[in-house]
């Protein structure tokens, strides 16, 4: 399978050749007709021309000359994948230009009304030159004046639209800036007092400077902080020392100092002193109950009284103070007033690291503001420089639009204006015979192969060979027989010498060669449908074998249209039906078509032929001629029509089945080849019937072997007459 698809998918140009040469007539009618249109239609046309105008597109146009580029009047696309010429060209294939341009010039159609828009259009062409911003126009008319006058008629009206429309844009821009410039102008105020505002309640004026001065002073603090701390610490500990060494904390210590300072309780304490050793005297001298007793010892209680007032006063201590404490020794005394300095040191040295981390906070926290504030402060300014710029390039641009809108430039000028042709284009007579021969060629060619397409019958001997899957037994060339005769159905007995009488020559060699366990005595011929030639064929393979010394007998078992009668030019009164319904015999129905050749024709077509040849007298009779006769021939009806050379072939060592190329074709050969794989009937083979191609063996026909044969015919036929017949030579 693998094989056969190989070959159907290869290109044969051979193949391709000969069915060019069988549809030869479809080709040729095409191509004459096609070439025969084109030439009447090239002729019929009248001439045509083609007038040509240039443009150059420019980049900017009339802003270009005030600055103004990409704002008015520019070419430029919106996105990358557009063209600013292309789409120039489009403006001018736009209907406002096309009708003004068939106004300007009355163009009429060719029934004398106004031209329409769409042909104009059909004759306009609008095109850019390759890498140039060049744009080409042309026109065709029959009148070469009309042509030109139309280009440059249209390229003013474009030009003239060109210009309106850049100063129409100039004026709507001017429009525009123009009432916005105020709306601008607003915004750069309100921006402006944002930012004072801003500053104001912030009380920045530099806040750059005034967040590096404010590090700076922190880090002055914070070394001003540390130096404090340090002093702090070594007058906390010279405090701890003299409170361990006096044994008195730091507020008994203010207190002994006060108490020991003060002029009017050492005062009294003194006097406290002298009346009790006076009243320690006056008790040694006198008794309790004296007076002088009683009054020392009320003086001593007056004076103790006022000395606990006098220390009440100064000091605010519920507890008592010894007398002991009131009057203390001189180091004493200075230790504890060096305690007391030392306490009031370490307090003000406190306030002091308090007030300076106060500042620090303070300092710290503005600091951290400082971003917050930059970030509001340059949004501020941002915004104010956004509206100052916008409010700048608005004016630039309005000034500039006002210079663009008293302007008239465009964004194209005339590269060359268009002049009358001296030459038409069309009609391009050479050409369109051409091309009409041409397509005639391919048409034809087309239409050849379609048809040959759609032909399904059988066109050649490789295509019969993968249709069938037979063996190839011979093929048989074409022969022409003439019209009201039947001498050229006999080529073997007629033309001994021809390239026929060879080739059925040939089949019958490779006939012996087909089995191998018996001797080959009975086949049956048949094809696929009728008319491809299984009599002709079953005809003179009967006489060739015949012809090597063998006694033949060919029976035309065909009972529906018999053949074999028209064939040899004898009566079909009596033959093969009548033998089979016993009203004759094989000696009376058969006759000596040839030398060692009998023929059996079909006789009179009986109403049920497919009855008869499935009859036990149908097996007898072939038993009977296959022990009397070397070979039998049995010449069967198509396979596809009836089953009539089924029930013959299981009689018979074998079927021959015959196709003839241009009339077989692939849907009978597959139902006739599905048949006989059904009917598991053995096939010895096929031969192909009516091939056209030149078959030659070796070079066997030669001018002098067809000599000598002739001379010996002569010889034999002398031979003949004098009364001298040669025996037959039995081969096999």
């Amino acid at each position: 399978m693998e094989f056969q698809q190989e070959e159907q998918n290869e290109v044969n140009f051979q193949q391709y050749a000969e069915i060019l040469k069988r549809r030869w007539y479809v080709t040729a009618g095409i191509l004459g007709a096609v070439f025969g249109l084109t030439a009447f239609v090239t002729f019929q046309q009248k001439p045509v021309f083609e007038a040509q105008s240039k443009m150059l597109l420019k980049q900017g146009g009339a802003s270009a000359l005030t600055g103004l580029n990409q704002r008015v009047g520019e070419l430029t696309g919106l996105t990358n994948f557009s063209s600013p010429v292309e789409t120039e060209a489009e403006v001018i294939r736009s209907n406002p230009l096309v009708q003004k341009t068939i106004d300007d010039l009355n163009l009429k159609d060719n029934r004398g009304k106004p031209l329409k828009p769409l042909a104009f259009l059909r004759q306009l062409k609008v095109k850019t030159i390759k890498g140039t911003d060049i744009l080409e126009l042309a026109y065709r008319d029959t009148s070469p004046q009309v042509a030109a006058d139309t280009v440059n008629t249209l390229v003013n009206n474009y030009l003239e639209s060109n210009i309106s429309v850049n100063r129409e844009e100039a004026t709507s821009a001017r429009k525009f800036l123009s009432n916005q410039l105020p709306k601008i102008e607003q915004n750069v105020v309100i921006a402006e007092a944002a930012l004072r505002r801003f500053k104001e309640q912030n009380k920045v004026v530099a806040l750059e400077e005034e967040a590096k001065g404010d590090v700076v002073a922190l880090g002055g603090l914070l070394g001003e902080i540390t130096k404090a701390k340090a002093t702090l610490s070594g007058v906390a500990t010279r405090s701890a020392a003299l409170q361990n060494e006096l044994n008195l904390t730091k507020d008994q210590a203010v207190e002994l100092s006060t108490l020991n300072e003060s002029a009017g309780v050492q005062q009294v304490l003194a006097n406290y002193q002298k009346a009790q050793d006076e009243l320690a005297i006056a008790q040694t001298r006198f008794t309790k109950e004296h007076p002088t007793i009683k009054s020392l010892a009320a003086k001593e209680q007056a004076l103790r009284q006022q000395l606990e007032m006098r220390v009440g006063k100064i000091v605010d201590n519920k507890q008592p103070v010894n007398e002991k404490d009131l009057q203390i020794g001189k180091i004493k005394q200075e230790l504890t007033g060096e305690l007391v300095k030392s306490e009031v040191e370490r307090l003000a040295l406190d306030s002091q690291v308090q007030v300076l981390q106060r500042a620090y906070s303070e300092n710290q926290a503005k600091l951290r503001d400082i971003p917050k504030l930059e970030q509001q402060q340059r949004a501020l300014e941002r915004r104010l420089q956004v509206a100052q710029l916008t409010y700048q390039q608005v004016l630039k641009q309005l000034q500039e639009v006002e210079v663009v809108e008293k302007q008239k430039v465009g964004n194209a000028r005339v590269v060359s204006n268009a002049v009358a042709p001296e030459r038409p284009i069309s009609p391009n007579i050479l050409l369109n015979l051409l091309l009409g021969g041409v397509l005639g060629i391919i048409l034809g060619v087309g239409m050849a192969l379609l048809l040959e397409a759609m032909d399904k019958s059988l066109k050649r001997v490789d295509q019969a060979q993968r249709l069938f899957g037979y063996p190839l037994l011979g093929k048989i060339p074409q022969i022409a027989v003439p019209s009201g005769g039947s001498a050229q159905e006999l080529p073997v007995l007629n033309d001994p010498y021809s390239p026929a009488t060879s080739a059925f020559e040939m089949l019958l060699t490779n006939l012996g060669f087909t089995i191998s366990d018996q001797t080959l005595k009975t086949i049956v011929v048949t094809s696929s449908i009728q008319g491809e030639g299984k009599s002709f064929v079953a005809a003179n393979l009967a006489l060739a074998k015949a012809q090597m010394g063998y006694r033949v007998l060919l029976i035309d078992a065909d009972m529906r249209r018999p053949r074999q009668h028209k064939i040899w030019e004898q009566p079909n009164f009596t033959g093969l039906s009548e033998i089979l319904v016993n009203q004759s015999n094989l000696q009376a129905g058969a006759f000596e078509a040839s030398y060692n050749l009998d023929v059996l024709t079909a006789g009179t077509i009986p109403p049920n032929p497919t009855a008869l040849l499935d009859s036990q007298r149908m097996v007898s009779l072939i038993e009977e001629v296959s022990s009397n006769y070397d070979f039998v021939v049995v010449d069967a009806p198509p396979l596809t029509l009836v089953t009539d050379a089924l029930l013959l072939s299981k009689l018979v060592n074998g079927i021959l089945f015959v196709g003839r190329l241009g009339v077989a074709d692939t849907g009978a050969i597959t139902a006739a080849r599905t048949q006989l794989e059904q009917s598991r009937q053995r096939v010895l083979g096929m031969v192909i019937n009516g091939v056209k191609e030149n078959i030659r063996y070796g070079g066997y026909y030669s001018k002098g072997y067809r000599e000598e044969n002739n001379k010996k015919d002569k010889d034999k036929d002398k031979d003949e007459k004098s009364g001298y017949k040669l025996p037959p030579i039995r081969m096999g």
